[in-house]
């Protein structure tokens, strides 16, 4: 599909018909709270349906209860062993670069403001978090995971905050779109795929170009899984590249949300640093990964360590040449690199596992008016709207 501002201007307004209608039936027939209930025992594929479950809920479990027939699990395969291979840096661009590009896109911080995102930013950060690391375990689609029930849940959360909006008239369609639209949802895609191998690339990582088209093409799947039109979807990075181009041209901007939502951020992420000597980093990363104007917009503070923070591709690239040189320092900086995704995730979640429930309601305090192979590397053309590094060069 050709990315052009009249194509996004028809996805700004589609949602996702099969999530919808489901929770749709669900709130008409008084059912969301037994559903809730009876799918906090639902956590791993393959396991049997409880009895009492409502008819319209099992059919959508049904449904959906397997990844598209397209799926190539060959460069599936090829995906996790890159997520395992760069799991910590992916997790740093996912918390630092990924999660405050939604907040420049006002209408997303909006709609993130209307459910749990000022208060509660370690609950979205944990779900995020614990999605990620199902998706890239071994076996993620098969009986026994966690990840497609876990799709399922993220994807009836989304319709549930769509239903809720449009039903208390908190959201102005006229002027936002469709909340929760396959625009936004094709833009989050991008933030989680292509904007984490931009940060690798500007962190100074070293990725071949068949590792990184394989992690954006799990990405794919996961897009598909969550209810997003492939037919709309890029199939490959450089037309990502356009669509990403044109919707942050489109959308990013300042706001009081994602101001509001950044500093939570901050915060959430300082506590989770050791001590408070670091706690600097944070901010600097932040806007290391996404430029100034962006950090600007977003109100991310200036510190020390804006500048510190650039010696980091150089020190990443000692510890890929000692992963390079040595096999044990190739396992010690692996098993560091899972340790440090795992207690990242552990100081989010509190030991919790995350349910992704159905809100049957959203707080109303919010104010939502509607103001690998080595010898071809992959690396962004220049053109993007955060600057990136310089690519390194073959040792």
């Amino acid at each position: 599909m050709t990315c052009t501002e009249a194509s996004m201007d028809a996805l700004g307004q589609a949602g996702d018909a099969l999530a919808d209608a489901t929770v749709a039936a669900l709130f008409a027939g008084g059912e969301v709270g037994t559903f809730n209930t009876l799918m906090r025992y639902v956590s791993t594929a393959g396991a049997p349906l409880p009895e009492g479950l409502p008819d319209v809920a099992r059919e959508y479990l049904r449904a959906t209860s397997a990844p598209p027939s397209w799926v190539d699990w060959g460069e599936m395969e090829k995906a996790r062993l890159f997520f395992l291979d760069n799991n910590v840096h992916i997790s740093t661009a996912l918390s630092f670069a990924s999660m405050p590009a939604c907040y420049v896109v006002p209408r997303v911080a909006k709609l993130l403001s209307a459910t749990h995102g000022l208060e509660y930013p370690s609950k979205r950060m944990a779900e995020t978090g614990q999605f990620t690391v199902h998706l890239m375990q071994p076996g993620a689609f098969e009986a026994g995971s966690r990840f497609i029930p876990a799709a399922q849940k993220v994807r009836l959360l989304h319709a549930s905050i769509r239903h809720h909006l449009r039903r208390e008239n908190r959201w102005d369609t006229d002027v936002l779109g469709t909340p929760i639209c396959q625009e936004d949802m094709i833009g989050g895609q991008m933030f989680f795929s292509l904007l984490v191998l931009d940060s690798l690339h500007r962190l100074g990582i070293h990725m071949s170009t068949e590792g990184a088209e394989a992690y954006y093409y799990a990405w794919r799947v996961v897009g598909a899984m969550l209810g997003v039109d492939q037919d709309a979807v890029p199939k490959t990075l450089e037309d990502a590249r356009r669509y990403l181009d044109l919707y942050m041209i489109r959308h990013m901007a300042p706001s009081e949300e994602g101001a509001h939502l950044t500093r939570q951020l901050i915060d959430l992420y300082e506590e989770v640093v050791p001590g408070t000597f670091f706690d600097p980093i944070v901010s600097a990363l932040i806007r290391y990964l996404i430029g100034d104007t962006c950090a600007d917009w977003l109100a991310v503070p200036r510190t020390a360590w804006d500048t510190v923070v650039t010696a980091a591709p150089h020190l990443l690239g000692v510890l890929e040449t000692i992963e390079d040189r040595s096999p044990l320092g190739a396992w010690a900086l692996d098993r560091l690199g899972h340790l440090t995704t795992v207690f990242e995730l552990s100081s989010l979640t509190r030991g919790r596992v995350m349910h992704y429930a159905i809100p049957e309601q959203l707080r109303k305090d919010y104010g939502l008016s509607g103001t690998v192979p080595r010898s071809r590397r992959w690396a962004p053309p220049a053109a993007t709207w955060a600057t990136p590094v310089p690519p390194r060069s073959s040792p």
